[in-house]
């Protein structure tokens, strides 16, 4: 007697649905081409402090390898809360508020799943990091899109977030300095933010990797402004600043309620960030800030640069106030944000992202990290203005 067999999906729809990311693709075609000056990776080219390396190595020549808290190492969360005390004037307790995770990227997925409940909306300001929608959608939410231009060098219009708020908002996911446009927002316009917040009664993701990377003005943190504390998930790490990536450690600042739902979530997927890496991430904190400003003051000379000659050769760029991107427009050439992109890689060799990859607000721009060389960085300019010149594309200012 045969048995019918009944085939069922794999896959789950959730998992079916999130698309890979845009940024891979273009990595991973440059990765088998010749003479690349890539513009397209998010990440310093600095290495690791040797201080840093030199404590992480230390903590393993002593045989610190077993699990740490789940929370992390009670002297890093200490560490992280002096920090937040002396540079944006915010207590965080450290047994309560504050959780040390593998990357800022888990911090923002475990913060999701400590809050969605199926069908919450989360208002995301883009363009914005490539992570931010799947990881809602994943959770079982629904990323709502406020889009931002480049006439306001894209900085979020408040009104614009009241605007999509319904009954079923849960909270407004920020990030700024932004990656990939490198807008930031003043204190004003934080303000004016926090005031729909309070409002209609939400919760704010603020992601503040870039914070130490603001260049013009000061770094707000969105939990010091006026009874935000409570509505406000902050979360940062130590990739960008003290150029750590592969390190993968972050952490998140959260009311004590909110901090131990991602906490259980923590607990269960990953028990705890790796050990060696705190310790090397405790040295930062302790005695790497000296680094972070030269490294800081690099980027901020290199920034000036990539502006004021991609404006030069034809390529419209608004000045980024923090971050090392820059989100120059294509759209007078005509073509997408993806098509200028793979032609510039396969005619002159020059990686870039493009725009649309985070959200549809970035279509008509592509990304350039300027953490890279100056050498490499002219280089590369020199070769957008003569793909530019042979195609007449030129937009002449």
């Amino acid at each position: 007697m045969k048995h019918t067999v009944i085939k069922k999906e794999r896959l789950s729809q959730k998992a079916s649905s999130i698309q890979p990311s845009g940024i891979r693709r273009f990595f991973d075609l440059a990765s088998k081409m010749d003479n690349i000056i890539s513009l397209g990776v998010g990440e310093p080219d600095f290495v690791t402090p040797w201080n840093v390396r030199e404590a992480s190595i230390s903590s393993l020549e002593r045989g610190f390898t077993a699990y740490t808290a789940n929370a992390g190492l009670p002297e890093l969360r200490q560490a992280i809360s002096h920090y937040m005390e002396q540079r944006y004037r915010v207590h965080y307790n450290p047994e309560e508020e504050i959780l040390v995770t593998v990357g800022a990227s888990e911090a923002i997925d475990i913060g999701m799943r400590a809050i969605l409940d199926p069908g919450d909306e989360v208002i995301i300001v883009e363009p914005t990091f490539v992570s931010y929608a799947p990881l809602v959608t994943l959770a079982g939410g629904v990323p709502i899109p406020v889009g931002t231009n480049a006439e306001n060098h894209f900085e979020v219009n408040p009104a614009d977030i009241e605007k999509v708020i319904t009954e079923k908002t849960k909270a407004i996911m920020i990030c700024y300095p932004n990656n990939p446009t490198g807008a930031s927002l003043n204190r004003r316009k934080l303000e004016q933010i926090a005031a729909i917040i309070q409002k209609h009664n939400l919760l704010v993701f603020s992601d503040e990797i870039y914070s130490e990377l603001s260049y013009d003005d000061e770094h707000t943190c969105f939990s010091e402004l006026p009874d935000m504390k409570e509505q406000t998930i902050v979360i940062n790490g130590f990739s960008k600043a003290f150029a750590m990536t592969g390190w993968r450690l972050g952490f998140v600042l959260a009311p004590p309620d909110l901090l131990q739902a991602m906490l259980k979530i923590h607990q269960y997927s990953l028990m705890c960030a790796p050990t060696m890496a705190q310790y090397g991430a405790l040295e930062a904190l302790l005695h790497g800030m000296e680094d972070v400003e030269k490294m800081k003051l690099s980027y901020q000379q290199r920034r000036n640069y990539f502006v004021k000659t991609a404006n030069e050769i034809g390529l419209p760029c608004h000045k980024p106030s923090g971050a090392f991107y820059a989100f120059p427009s294509i759209k007078h050439t005509g073509l997408s944000s993806e098509a200028f992109a793979e032609k510039l890689l396969l005619e002159e060799r020059v990686a870039v992202v493009p725009g649309a990859v985070f959200g549809e607000g970035g279509e008509g721009h592509i990304r350039c990290s300027y953490a890279t060389s100056l050498k490499n960085l002219e280089e590369a300019l020199n070769r957008i203005g003569r793909f530019l010149k042979k195609h007449d594309w030129q937009k002449r200012t």
